[in-house]
This record gives structure tokens, C-alpha cells and sequence, in this order.
């Protein structure tokens, strides 16, 4: 131990002796090895080239817990890898005019160097990246058997389509109806592609939340249920006028029906093909194209917060409940994507409804009302219809009782609806049902570097899987990137040129390549069994490391790979390769890490675009990674946004630089220390420095049970403060008797010890000067246990007077708040008897020493 700090030697040392050791890398616990295991896990990162703030905060969260895990005992699971397919890497080579092959390979290199620079505790021996053949080869595979299942279909569909990526987007990466990579606006387009049915798991998705609520952020929870959208109700088919055509309708309120003025579809129904004959179909045609562009150059949400508009398509549709003819419109607030297309609408009963109906003028109908406690009944004529249109200041949309609704009239809305549905479907026009936003999760994108599609297409047996012996269906070494929307595959003849599986004949190959989300939707069951090649993972391996135990990454990821990964494990689960229903036990969810855009003195995520970076890299040349990730875990809790401040990693450093000289002073004073029992009689500066010691220890254990991990930063500060006046109060440590001894060294190595979470490298040098050859993990170290008796607080004897005579006396503690000792007090037996059958006037409280309570 030099007599200096310096970081920078610290961190090469034990960086080598970590990789000389493999001190990180781990097997699956065997029948003698009874230690419970842990599977820490942080979302992978795409190979941009360069780690920032953000990977820094993400990352050291996921090693403090992966160490503190190490401490108590635990088989911990640490892996990496990189989500290596995507756009970027296309961009690039257009770019740069280099392939994103030797793009990513690059980029992936000196990342790696930049994480263990930083000192992360990977098992860089389960090392992925989703480019590499005997990764990918299993995406394939997993497409193969889903095929197989009925999971994977393939149609043409309007798609939403990315004008600066050129590739399609999936529903969860357009939210908001602009690209989620590149903030683009997203257009429709018709295209051909693949499917997966993620709806077959929608209501799987829903019911298996009750395993992870206790584990996963509420917020994250409902934003699925959200994006799940779960509806129950009935469908409708109303009959078109003078056609064999039906128009089914989805709603939530069948109750409603007779209240019915219109059926308004959205600019895509197929309906909308009858209007041959219409004299309408002039208007509605450029008003169905106008729609469809205004929502191709929209940036918001189609159907968000836009005016409703609509065309009367001079159709008929019949109600067959009342059979009444209702007018069909065609209007922009439907949406094609969502139910069957189509609505019907009832002003009274529905707020966009009555909107739509106060602009154009359609009747308003009211079929329910308030159910009232003054009376027993409420009227209900048997007269209902267009003809019974009545003035309203809004639209009621509370369940209530029915009027005006023929025999079911004066009925519960509960009751109505659920006799409605049963009557819909015995007459064959309806019936209960239950529909979901969720829809089918399209994978195909027009994309070079992805995973290619293990299809080829043959003139004589058509649509073909790719046998899985000739997985996988290898990616080109070269292609050209010209930019098109067409996948660059397409231009490369040796891989699209094929001869079909089945009959020998010429056949090509699918030149769509998968959507990235697919890698990344099984990734870490990989990190379990990397080099396999022969299945995905072993089942074993798996059963033993998985679920994974603790998850750390972006809220950003809420509805598309958390809702991916879940969906993906249930479908191994019936395809027979893991038992359990949900991938992951626990996750936290990190804040932003944001700077000052400069010139605005606005915060905002850190950017290249906006100059606010920080490179991770000039802040450990400058300050040390400890030091680093000292500070971005000490700055906010892990779930909140963290502002940048320089200043605070030099706040870090010299905290760090107080523990290591404080540790250089006693280094040699505390290295054959006698135990407790044989130290002797402790001094009240030594007791009250245990006290500490194991209060802390407490206090740290629990804090890393909830993830709080700078207050746990802010106890090892206090610690060594105590530590400081302990220093001061006994003077030099040459001439501490050996129960002072004991007691420093005693809150030394626990200070080490709970800081090596947070800095390892300067942890495992301290641990070392302690006496313990070889640093933490090789000499077997383990996280401090508090003892509840030392860790109690002290307690006072605080006397209670009655008009300045002594009472009673009552216990409490230094921090015992003045309403406490003023309950405690008054509640004492003997002071309580000698106050009966008076007044108290007030009670006079003075902290730590006395209560004194004045009656009459």
C-alpha cells in the first residue's frame, strides 16, 4: 500500500488481478455447493461505439448490487453482451463506406476496453453479441418453431413506415406516431410482412402481472395493462341496407344501443368498397385519402387530440335490436387498428360521440339515466329512436338505468349488458367478447444487418421454412448500402439465389431481416449456455441461474422489450424449454442522466446533438472509476434523474481519500488485534464508536434491500466521520489501548467492506492493507452482520416532575422526539396516579434531560 492514493495504479492493479484470477466468472451451483444463487442482470447495450454517463449510472447500479450479492454468499450471475444488430450500424456504412460488420466489431472492442476500465465485475466469459452467427442462428431456430406453432403468419398490412430509417416500425415503436430511434414522423404504408401472434398471450401478459407486482415498478406495470388494452363488452353486426354486407361494431356499451344515431367506420373499412353506386362516393373518396395523409405527416398520435371529422357515405345500416336504419359515416377519430374499425355511435352516452354529433347535427338520443335513491322507479316509455332527440349540455357516461329501450328498459346498466349480449348472440348477430389494443407484434424489417428470415419462396411450393440442419442462414460478408428502402440483401444474388428445400428447383430467400427486438428478447437465457451449439441453452443451466433476480434499465423500454421479453418466455415455456411464466423477479427502473445545455441553462439527457456529453473515459483519466461510480450512485436514488456535477466527483475523491489515509494511519496499529471478548474493558468514545459501526451496518444491509444506495453512501460518510472524531478525542494510534484498537479496526473493515459495492478497486487495496491477503474475494470476505444489541441505541433515564417534584423516571433515546417524551411521560403509571383528579395546564419538555408536567 503506497502511502499516497492513487487511483489510477489502484484500479490497473486489481483490473489484472480480477482477470488473471477470474474472480468474476461463475458455474451453476452443484449438490455440495449450497450457496443460493443470483442473477444480476442490466439491459445489454447497443455497440454505438462509445459508452456514456448513462451505461456509466446503469452499470455501476447493477455491479454494486452483483458485489454486495458476492458479499453475503451468493452464486452471482454478472454477464454481458451486446445488442449488435440495428440501423445504426446501415447508417454507418453508408456513411463512412465501411460494413457494419467491421463497424460493430470495432465499436464492440473499445467498449469493452471503456468497461473494464471502469472496473465492472462482468464474467466476460459469457460474452454475446446478437451479429454473430451462433447467436443468431437461434433467432432462426425460434422463428422455425413458432412457425410451427401457428405463431408466425406473414400478410400484407398497412405498416407504420419510417421515412428516414426506411424500415417498418411495430405499433410499441411508433407510440406517438413517430419513429422511436430517430423521432421521424411515422407514415402507413401497405406492405407484406411477418407476424408474430403476441395477441395469443394477451391475456397471459395480463393475469401473470400478479407474480411480478411486488418486484416491478407500478408505472411499468400499468403501461403495459395500458398498451394491452384489455376491453370486455360485445360485438355487434349491423346490416347494411339493401346489401349482403355487415358491419360488426366492438362496444363496451351495449346498454346503449337504442341510443345508437349512426355507425361511423374508420378511412381503411372495407366497407367503405360498396360505394360503386353511391353519389357520394366522389366526397368520400378525398375525404378517406385526405385522412389517410393527414395521418401519414402527422407527428402526433393519429386520432390524439386532432378535430373530429367525418363524410356521411350515404349507406345504410340496420340496428338489429331496434331495427332502426342508421346513417354510416366515414370519420378521422376511428381507427382501422383498434375493435373491428367501426363504431356506433350515441352521442348522449359518449363524449366523442357527442362532439362528432354536435357538428354534424345528428340526433341525440338518451337511453340511459342517473339511478336515484329518492325514488324507486324511473319512467320508460317504450317509444325510442332518431325521432326522440333530445338537448343536452354533455353526455351522461355513467352506468345508470335504461330508458327508452323497448323491453329492457328499466333495467341496471350491469344487468342490460350482460342479458343484451346473451340475446345478440342466441338471435346469431353478436355476443359477449373481449378485444385488445394489443396487436400482433410485425418483425419484418427492410434492413440489412438483423437476422435473416429462415424462409425461401420456390415457384412450384410456394412459401418454404429453411430446414433447421442448414441453420443458420448466414448473413453476407458484403452488400451494398445505397440508402433505398429495399433491403440491401436484395442486391446480393449468392444470398438471395437459392434452391428450395423441398423440391431442388430454383427458389430465393426472404431478404427481410428480423426485427432487433427479437434478440434481445432472449438474450440473457443465452448468458446461461453461450456456447452451446446445439440449442439455444441448456435446461438445466437454465433452471438453475433463471429467472433472472434483479433487472436494471430504461423506462423507455416499458412496452416494448419488458412486454417482448414476457411474451417470449411464456412461448419457450409451451414449446417446452423453461417451466416458469415471467423472466424476470425484480426490476429497477434508472433515471435519465442529464447536463446543462449550454447557452439554454436547461437540463437535458445527455447528447452528442446537444454538445451536453460527458465522456466517461476523460473522467476516470481525470478523477479515477471509482471515483466515477462513487458519485453517480451517491448523487440521486437510482430511479430518479441525476444532474450532472463535476464538482461532485471531486466531493467523491476526496472522500476516498480520507478513507485511504485514514486506513494508511492504522494500517499497522490494528493488524493483530485481539477480539472482543479479550480486548477488555471498552471506553465510552470506543463503545459509542461500535455503536455506530453497527448501526451502520444495519442501516446499509436495509438500504440495499430497497435499492437505496446513496443514502447507503451517505452512512459510510457518517461512519468515517465517527471514525474522525474517534481519531481526535483518543489521539495518536500507537498509544489506543487494545480495546480501542479493536474497535477501529472492527469499523474499518466494515467501512471496507460495505464500500466495495460502490468502489472495488480501492476497496479490495484497503481490504488488503487490513491484513487479508489477496483483497476481498480471495480471502473469502463476507458483508458485515450488525449485532442488534451494539446497534441499539443508548438509553437515558429521563426524570418526570409534577409542579418541579420528582415522579417518575421513563427510558428513551438521544434522538426521541419532544411529542414522544411528552406521550411517554404522561402515560408513565406512577406519574399517571399522581396526577389523578387533575388539570394539566401544560407540559414543559427539555430534550435528552427532562419532562416536566404542570397541573392543578
Amino acid at each position: 500500500m503506497d502511502e499516497k492514493y492513487y487511483p489510477e495504479k489502484i484500479e490497473e492493479k486489481w483490473q489484472r488481478v480480477w482477470a488473471e484470477t477470474g474472480a468474476f466468472e461463475v458455474e451453476p451451483g452443484s449438490d455440495t455447493d449450497a450457496r443460493p444463487k443470483f442473477f444480476c442482470l442490466e439491459m445489454l447495450p447497443y455497440p454505438s461505439g462509445f459508452l456514456h454517463m448513462g451505461h456509466v449510472r446503469n452499470y455501476s447500479i447493477g455491479d454494486a448490487l452483483a458485489w454486495h450479492k458476492r458479499l453475503q454468499g451468493f452464486n452471482v450471475l454478472h454477464p454481458i453482451g451486446w445488442d449488435s444488430f440495428g440501423q445504426p450500424a446501415e447508417q454507418a456504412a453508408i456513411k463512412r463506406n465501411v460494413q457494419p460488420r467491421e463497424w460493430t466489431e470495432d465499436n464492440i472492442a473499445h467498449m469493452r476496453g471503456q468497461f473494464k476500465r471502469l472496473g465492472v465485475s462482468f464474467d466476460w466469459r459469457r460474452e454475446m453479441a446478437a451479429h454473430r452467427p451462433d447467436y443468431y442462428k437461434w433467432d432462426q431456430w425460434f422463428f422455425l418453431k413458432m412457425l410451427e406453432r401457428g405463431l408466425i403468419y406473414r400478410r400484407t398490412s398497412p405498416i407504420n413506415w419510417c421515412p428516414k430509417e426506411e424500415t417498418v416500425l411495430s405499433n410499441e415503436q411508433s407510440s406517438g406516431g413517430v419513429c422511436w430511434r430517430c423521432g421521424t414522423p411515422v407514415e402507413k404504408r401497405d406492405l407484406e410482412q411477418w407476424f408474430i401472434r403476441t395477441t395469443e398471450y394477451a391475456e397471459q401478459l395480463l393475469a401473470d402481472m400478479k407474480e411480478i407486482e411486488a418486484g416491478w415498478p407500478e408505472r411499468v406495470l400499468t403501461m403495459q395493462r395500458n398498451w394491452i388494452g384489455r376491453s370486455e363488452g360485445a360485438y355487434v353486426d349491423f346490416p347494411i341496407k339493401d346489401s349482403d354486407a355487415k358491419v360488426r361494431v366492438f362496444t363496451t356499451r351495449i346498454d346503449t344501443i337504442y341510443g345508437a344515431t349512426a355507425i361511423v367506420v374508420a378511412a381503411e373499412h372495407p366497407l367503405l368498397d360498396q360505394l360503386e353506386e353511391s353519389p357520394l362516393k366522389e366526397k368520400v373518396t378525398a375525404f378517406v385519402a385526405r385522412v389517410k395523409a393527414e395521418r401519414a405527416s402527422r407527428a402526433a398520435a393519429p386520432g390524439e387530440e386532432e378535430e373530429k371529422e367525418g363524410v356521411n357515405t350515404g349507406l345504410f345500416a340496420v340496428n338489429p335490436f331496434s331495427g332502426e336504419q342508421l346513417p354510416v359515416w366515414v370519420a378521422n377519430y376511428v381507427l382501422i387498428e383498434y375493435g373491428a374499425g367501426a363504431v356506433m355511435a350515441v352521442p348522449a352516452h359518449d363524449e366523442r360521440d357527442f362532439e362528432f354529433a354536435q357538428k354534424y347535427s345528428l340526433p341525440i338520443c338518451r337511453v340511459i339515466e342517473r339511478v336515484s335513491h329518492e325514488q324507486e322507479s324511473i319512467p320508460h316509455n317504450e317509444a325510442s329512436g332518431l325521432d326522440q332527440s333530445v338537448a343536452m349540455p354533455h353526455a351522461f357516461t355513467d352506468y345508470g338505468i335504461l330508458v327508452n329501450s323497448a323491453e329492457w328498459g328499466g333495467k341496471l346498466s350491469a344487468d342490460a349488458m350482460r342479458e343484451m349480449a346473451t340475446y345478440a348472440a342466441e338471435k346469431n348477430f353478436g355476443g359477449g367478447a373481449v378485444t385488445y389494443r394489443l396487436r400482433d407484434w410485425g418483425i419484418s424489417r427492410q434492413r440489412f444487418w438483423g437476422a435473416p428470415i429462415p424462409i425461401v419462396y420456390c415457384g412450384v411450393c410456394g412459401i418454404v421454412p429453411v430446414p433447421e440442419k442448414d441453420l443458420p442462414i448466414l448473413l453476407p460478408e458484403r452488400a451494398e448500402f445505397t440508402g433505398a428502402g429495399k433491403s440491401p440483401l436484395a442486391s446480393v444474388a449468392e444470398f438471395v439465389n437459392t434452391s428450395c428445400p423441398k423440391c431442388g428447383k430454383e427458389a430465393r430467400r426472404e431478404t427481410d431481416t428480423m426485427d432487433t427486438f427479437v434478440d434481445s428478447s432472449w438474450y440473457f437465457f443465452r448468458y446461461c449456455d453461450p456456447t452451446n451449439a446445439d440449442a439455444p441453452f441448456d435446461k438445466a443451466k437454465v433452471a438453475y441461474w433463471t429467472p433472472v433476480d434483479q433487472y436494471i434499465g430504461g423506462i423507455e423500454h416499458a412496452v416494448m422489450h419488458l412486454l417482448y421479453t414476457r411474451f417470449w418466455t411464456k412461448m419457450m415455456r409451451d414449446i417446452g424449454l423453461v417451466t416458469f411464466n415471467e423472466p424476470v423477479k425484480n426490476l429497477l427502473t434508472q433515471g435519465m442522466v442529464t447536463n446543462v445545455v449550454e447557452g439554454t441553462g436547461e437540463w437535458k439527457a445527455m447528447s452528442k446533438s446537444l454538445g451536453n456529453g460527458v465522456d466517461p473515459d476523460e473522467m476516470i483519466e481525470a478523477y479515477g472509476a471509482d471515483a466515477v461510480r462513487l458519485f453517480v450512485m451517491f448523487a440521486a436514488p437510482p430511479e430518479n434523474e441525476l444532474r450532472w456535477l463535476e464538482t461532485g466527483i471531486e466531493g467523491a475523491v476526496r472522500f476516498l481519500r480520507r478513507v485511504y489515509n485514514f486506513v494508511w494511519r492504522w494500517r499497522e496499529h490494528v493488524e493483530s488485534t485481539p477480539n472482543a471478548t479479550d480486548a477488555g474493558e471498552f471506553s465510552d468514545a470506543a463503545r459509542a464508536l461500535r455503536r455506530k459501526t453497527h448501526q451502520t451496518i444495519a442501516r446499509i444491509t436495509q438500504d440495499f434491500s430497497e435499492l437505496h444506495f446513496n443514502t447507503s453512501i451517505a452512512a459510510l460518510m457518517e461512519l468515517l466521520n465517527a471514525l474522525g472524531d474517534f481519531d481526535s478525542a483518543t489521539g495518536a494510534p500507537a498509544a489506543a489501548s487494545a480495546s480501542d484498537k479493536f474497535a477501529v479496526r472492527e469499523a474499518l473493515e466494515a467501512l471496507v467492506l460495505m464500500l466495495a459495492p460502490f468502489t472495488p478497486h480501492v476497496a479490495e487495496e484497503l481490504w488488503e492493507a487490513l491484513g487479508h491477503a489477496g483483497g476481498l474475494l480471495a480471502s473469502g470476505a463476507r458483508w458485515p452482520v450488525a449485532d442488534a444489541e451494539l446497534a441499539r441505541k443508548e438509553a437515558l433515564e429521563i426524570p418526570v416532575q409534577i409542579n418541579g417534584k420528582l415522579r417518575g423516571r421513563i427510558q428513551a433515546t438521544p434522538d426521541t422526539s419532544e411529542d414522544e417524551l411528552r406521550e411517554a411521560a404522561l402515560a408513565d403509571e406512577k406519574v399517571r396516579a399522581h396526577m389523578e383528579g387533575r388539570q394539566v395546564v401544560k407540559v414543559i419538555v427539555v430534550p435528552q434531560r427532562l419532562v416536566n408536567i404542570v397541573v392543578r
